[in-house]
């Protein structure tokens, strides 16, 4: 029996009310194995045109599950999700994704960041990314995504960088 979109939703709840934020390792895990079913990835991304839809909501835990259709020559500015956790899984193409780290002091009022991991996230791959990490995304080829979040991250305050003012070290 192949692991499905409810048994996921079952199971994160499940880890979040028994585990909080240590559980989401074992979260990204169950989540490698939904973005490999070709039934979930056919009834979720095929025949969509949304380029973002949540797909379900945890009102006890607030967790949300989103799917991405992310298209080809996207790239996203360094940015975090504040307070909450994500995790993202590929179902289709590649996500380049870099992690940043911030070399000035919170206190000034623009930001120096420089690149602490680069790497890609492939088909059947997750990661976890605690809150307050700061990253960037690219999407060279397009990419299906899977994201998962701690709450609806429209409404918490986040960090985003902001060209104009700050600066990015890049590695040399």
């Amino acid at each position: 029996m192949t692991y499905g979109f409810d048994a996921f939703c079952v199971d994160l709840h499940r880890i979040l009310k028994e585990k909080r934020i240590d559980g989401l390792p074992e979260i990204a895990d169950k989540l490698k194995t939904l973005v490999v079913n070709p039934e979930f990835v056919a009834e979720t991304f095929e025949g969509s045109s949304a380029p973002q839809r949540v797909l379900f909501h945890d009102p006890d835990t607030d967790a949300y599950v989103l799917a991405h259709m992310q298209p080809a020559g996207k790239a996203g500015n360094p940015h975090s999700h504040g307070a909450s956790w994500a995790i993202y899984a590929n179902a289709r193409g590649v996500t380049q994704m870099t992690e940043w780290r911030r070399v000035n002091p919170e206190s000034e009022d623009h930001a120096v960041l420089e690149v602490s991991e680069r790497y890609g996230l492939g088909p059947g791959q997750s990661r976890t990314y605690a809150p307050h990490v700061i990253h960037s995304t690219a999407h060279p080829d397009g990419a299906w995504v899977i994201r998962v979040t701690g709450t609806d991250l429209d409404k918490i305050p986040r960090y985003y960088f902001r060209p104009k003012k700050d600066k990015i070290l890049e590695p040399v």
